[in-house]
């Protein structure tokens, strides 16, 4: 059963449109990823799901009733914010069933309860601290404990991560996830980080714009790009997005190129992991820039006025102003409109 459900959903704020008919669905137990670029619109939509704004127009269901017009409190769900909103003065065991006091749940169950979180978050012996107290992952867990007392069946997340450091990040969107598994929570979670999208969802809502540019899996997401935006925000480095112009076309190979009439405006993409390396054939191209990664080696790399990045593992003995060749195979292209960045379907079957 579909448990969160937008449907037509416009929101302006004067002349501003922010949102253009969003529709989208979150099934019972899944986490839901509404990823996009800063000013997309994503956080907006999370508002609205938890009432905090009222759409110009549509409708927001929760649970299969209409909840556009009701306020945060009767929608039963719980937020956490990017700046865990946590109370300074009271402790963290304070902070977590305040909630619960607010809605005059028995102390005997508010206990309870505030036992199996803090056991669950490894926050049992932090329960006397204050958040001053506490690291930034500690503070999110009890920002994270808040929710699960409240035992209800949907969690939004307006980008909790982004306040802490990248190694922390990556423990926290692990525990996020394992939490949200054992718990069977509906989850709404929003980012900017696509790495963090990708390792997290069960499906992702990609907004650019205020519109839906792409709604699936992260695996559909990177392998079938559905537009040209998605192709360059989805995978790390991005996607190189070419103008197959006469100068590229000259240098490219035919090998290279898809078999279709370049008079028509595309846009060919191609995905840094895919091109290699070659020590006879291929593209000549001059080397920018080298990046040693340990595991991987970027290199950005200039063919007439495009540019175009690679990875290939390992350290390679290259450095800026090198000339070097590089191959793809022809079934690694992604093909798009130039005029509506939409993709053309030039390989079906053909597995990126």
């Amino acid at each position: 059963m579909s448990i969160i459900s937008l449907k037509n959903i416009y929101k302006s704020w004067g002349d501003t449109e922010v949102l253009k008919n969003i529709n989208f669905e979150c099934e019972d137990g899944e986490l839901l990823v509404l990823l996009g670029p800063s000013g997309c619109g994503k956080s907006t939509t999370l508002r609205l799901i938890a009432g905090l704004e009222i759409p110009t127009s549509g409708i927001v269901e929760i649970g299969g009733k209409d909840v556009s017009d009701l306020p945060p409190v009767k929608r039963h769900i719980s937020m956490v914010f990017q700046n865990y909103a946590l109370f300074p003065h009271l402790n963290v065991a304070e902070n977590i069933i305040f909630g619960l006091k607010a809605r005059k749940i028995p102390k005997k169950e508010q206990k309870k309860r505030l036992e199996n979180a803090a056991d669950l978050l490894g926050l049992t012996d932090f329960l006397d601290r204050k958040p001053s107290q506490l690291s930034g992952g500690q503070r999110q867990r009890v920002a994270l404990g808040r929710s699960i007392v409240a035992q209800v069946s949907v969690c939004l997340m307006d980008e909790p991560l982004s306040n802490l450091d990248a190694k922390l990040r990556q423990e926290m969107r692990q525990e996020i996830r394992s939490l949200q598994q054992r718990l069977k929570m509906t989850m709404v979670y929003v980012t900017h980080d696509q790495v963090e999208a990708m390792t997290i969802a069960d499906r992702i809502i990609l907004i650019n714009g205020g519109v839906i540019e792409q709604h699936g899996t992260p695996e559909e997401l990177y392998n079938y790009p559905a537009t040209a935006f998605t192709g360059s925000f989805i995978g790390n480095p991005p996607m190189n997005i070419l103008t197959p112009d006469t100068q590229l076309l000259q240098a490219c190979p035919s090998i290279l190129l898809p078999s279709v009439d370049f008079t028509a405006p595309y846009l060919l993409g191609i995905r840094p992991e895919d091109i290699e390396i070659s020590s006879d054939s291929g593209m000549e191209c001059l080397v920018e820039l080298t990046e040693y990664l340990g595991a991987d080696t970027l290199i950005v790399c200039k063919v007439e006025k495009h540019s175009i990045t690679l990875t290939v593992k390992g350290r390679v003995a290259v450095s800026a102003g090198d000339q070097l060749r590089i191959n793809w195979k022809v079934e690694k292209i992604h093909l798009f409109d130039a005029a509506n960045g939409q993709r053309i379907e030039h390989l079906k079957g053909a597995t990126p």
